[in-house]
Order: structure tokens, then C-alpha cells, then sequence
């Protein structure tokens, strides 16, 4: 059984620096796991029609909003007149569950509208992973503005591993791609401050109880 242990490890430790050796596919792994476990919530979900609606609703003001540009990134990416906060107020009312569906279908009207793929795990990260994270708003409903800080953070970290990993050949010489991708996304912190303005001011406990209201009344 030692002998087993001894030559069991030299191999571990081969295939951990083999794998090292190709982070693309330890991102690739790390996105997939965190879709396969978010959709696995998503299922839980009971869906009405009159949510349906509210989603759409949230997803085409998204879309208008997005075209309010302040700032627009050559790789991607911009500042916009808060184009995330019709999502970040569906998960904030409905839960992070929902707040998943709504920010997956943010993700990929962002494809549509505003798109730039140079790798299958990078859109992974830069669109899907990056707009599911505003339904961890979710879990903050009695905290609003830090549910906003975490989203919004979260949605910056999956730009700034995408940015890390696809986009490092864009450094200026001497620069790192961590380093690189840091300065590159630092507009989603103007994103989020944005935000954070528009939903202090939005009594988002009274939108919540019209809203779910409707949703009673739609039975």
C-alpha cells in the first residue's frame, strides 16, 4: 500500500503541473461548474407568466439603457447610464434564483448588441458567468446597496479573469496581463457607482410589493 502512495504521488504531481501548465482549461473547468450548479437553482424556480413579463420588460430597458453610452471599451465593455439596473432590481424583488435567469438573458442580449469573442471560455466569462452574477443581488434584499456592491463586484471579477487570460497580448510592453486587465475593467467600477446612485434613490421595497402583487393578482 506505501509502495502504492509513493508512486501514486510523483504521478499527481506531474498531471497538477501538466494542468498548471494550461490555466485556459482550469478557467474553462472552474466556468462550467459554476453554470452546471447555477442552473441546477435555476430549476427550483417556479416561473409565472406575469414574471416572464417583468424579466422582458427589465431586459428591453436594459437594452435602452445600453445605448446611453458614456464610455465604450475597444475590447468590449462600457459605462453606461445604468443599463444593469433593471436586472439588478429583478433580483433584488424575485431572488437570486430568478435573478440568474434574468442576468443569463442580460448576457446575452449584451452578446448581441455589444459582442467581441476571441475564445469560447472568454464569452463564458465576459458574457453569461459576467451577467448571471447580478442575481446575487438576490441575497442581499434587505440590503439593497451592499447587494449591488457584490454583484457588480462579482460581474467585475469575470471580466477582469477574462481580461487576465484572453486579453494580456493588448499590455503595453513591460505591463502584466494581470495588471493589464485590472486598469481595463476598473470602468466597471463607474458602472457600479452608477448604480448604486439610481437604486438608492428607487424605493425598491415598495417596487417590490407591486410587483408581486401583480404577480398575486395574475392567478
Amino acid at each position: 500500500m506505501l509502495s502504492f502512495i509513493k508512486n501514486l504521488i510523483p504521478s499527481l504531481v506531474a498531471n497538477l503541473k501538466e494542468v498548471s501548465a494550461h490555466p485556459t482549461s482550469i478557467v474553462a473547468l472552474v466556468g462550467v461548474l459554476i453554470l452546471i450548479v447555477a442552473f441546477i437553482r435555476i430549476r427550483k424556480v417556479k416561473i409565472t407568466t406575469k414574471m416572464i413579463t417583468q424579466i422582458g420588460l427589465a431586459l428591453a430597458l436594459s437594452a435602452v439603457l445600453q445605448m446611453f453610452k458614456i464610455y465604450h471599451s475597444p475590447q468590449g465593455g462600457s459605462v453606461t447610464l445604468g443599463s444593469l439596473v433593471p436586472i439588478l432590481i429583478i433580483a433584488l424583488v424575485y431572488g437570486p434564483e430568478v435573478g440568474l435567469i434574468a442576468g443569463f438573458l442580460h448576457g446575452m442580449l449584451t452578446l448581441v448588441l455589444d459582442p467581441y469573442i476571441v475564445h469560447p471560455v472568454q464569452f463564458l466569462f465576459d458574457y453569461p458567468l459576467a451577467s448571471m452574477s447580478l442575481g446575487l443581488a438576490g441575497y442581499f434584499q434587505n440590503n439593497k446597496l451592499l447587494g449591488v456592491i457584490v454583484a457588480v463586484f462579482m460581474k467585475f471579477i469575470c471580466h477582469f479573469i477574462s481580461g487576465a487570460v484572453f486579453f494580456g497580448s493588448f499590455a503595453v510592453k513591460g505591463q502584466s496581463a494581470i495588471a493589464y486587465s485590472l486598469i481595463y475593467n476598473s470602468t466597471m467600477f463607474f458602472e457600479g457607482a452608477i448604480c448604486l446612485i439610481i437604486v438608492a434613490i428607487l424605493p425598491i421595497k415598495m417596487l417590490s410589493k407591486m410587483l408581486k402583487t401583480d404577480s398575486t393578482l395574475a392567478h
